[in-house]
């Protein structure tokens, strides 16, 4: 299941989205709303990077269901500056702002033109902190599966720099991938509830473990490549859902997972499924420097 949104207050773009019942049994539907490897380049300026090694959907293009925190808790304002909401007259995905001009989301949630809204914490009714930017380029990773769900992360360079403030601040990358044990920060708009659905107003968090390669694949047999790694419970009941695709997944304050997919949301059994950021940071900084 991709864990993107419903129409109207939330549109579905990406493997979180899928709905974890259609991968029972099945390839994975996934999406939780959518290079040839370089001599690495320095990072852009004023993106937030970390040069050491750091230590060890929720929607797709065509899917079903919704995305969000479930059994998590409202975030405090301004503790997740880097969250920001995609848009398209409503919200359908989350992502990350990784730099003043570029945000990074799920493969699941490209749209041909899309809004980023940032420095929201109540998604409804705006607080005066929010910025709405156009997004002035969308790259989808070239390696993008949409049925496997694999590589499910692009780049979305904005019209124009974010205002930087408490409310909106880039998250940094690390070369580093996060050790399994790891407790991580999961947060977005998605539904709340694994059985039913409660879209939030205000930003939810939740913090969840890296699990082992052999944790992962065991749940979820032959869909699970080395671009994926599972966080959660594997006794259910926290979870990330519907809504939340693209949106960041937080390790020791670096960028380590974006929503990708699962089966249902917070099922005993079925973790959610995250694109391995570590594996794309060459790939993110040679596509800014050369956009």
């Amino acid at each position: 299941m991709l864990r993107a949104p419903h129409a109207p207050f939330f549109a579905f773009l990406g493997p979180r989205e899928a709905s974890r019942e259609q991968n029972r049994g099945k390839k994975p539907g996934r999406g939780r709303m959518l290079a040839a490897k370089k001599e690495k380049l320095r990072p852009p300026s004023h993106m937030a990077t970390h040069p050491q090694p750091g230590p060890q959907f929720a929607a797709t293009l065509n899917v079903d269901e919704d995305d969000k925190i479930v059994g998590g808790y409202t975030c405090q304002r301004n503790s997740v500056p880097y969250q920001v909401s995609l848009n398209i007259g409503y919200h359908i995905c989350g992502g990350s702002l990784i730099h003043d001009r570029w945000v990074l989301s799920a493969a699941h949630c490209f749209k041909s033109i899309l809004s980023v809204k940032l420095g929201a914490y109540n998604i409804r009714n705006p607080e005066g902190d929010e910025q709405i930017i156009k997004a002035e380029k969308i790259i989808v990773h070239p390696s993008y599966n949409s049925w496997l769900l694999d590589h499910d992360i692009m780049l979305i360079k904005l019209e124009k720099p974010a205002e930087l403030s408490k409310s909106v601040a880039p998250i940094t990358l690390g070369y580093g991938c996060p050790a399994v044990g790891t407790y991580c920060l999961v947060s977005g708009w998605g539904n709340t509830l694994s059985d039913g659905v409660n879209y939030p107003d205000f930003l939810q968090c939740l913090y969840a473990p890296i699990l082992s390669d052999e944790e992962c694949k065991a749940a979820y047999p032959g869909q699970i490549s080395e671009n994926m790694v599972c966080v959660g419970y594997l006794e259910g009941g926290k979870d990330s859902c519907q809504g939340d695709s693209g949106g960041p997944v937080a390790c020791d304050g670096f960028l380590q997972g974006i929503v990708s997919w699962g089966v249902g949301c917070a099922l005993p059994g079925y973790p959610g499924v995250y694109t391995k950021v570590c594996r794309y940071v060459d790939w993110i900084h040679e596509t800014i420097a050369a956009n």
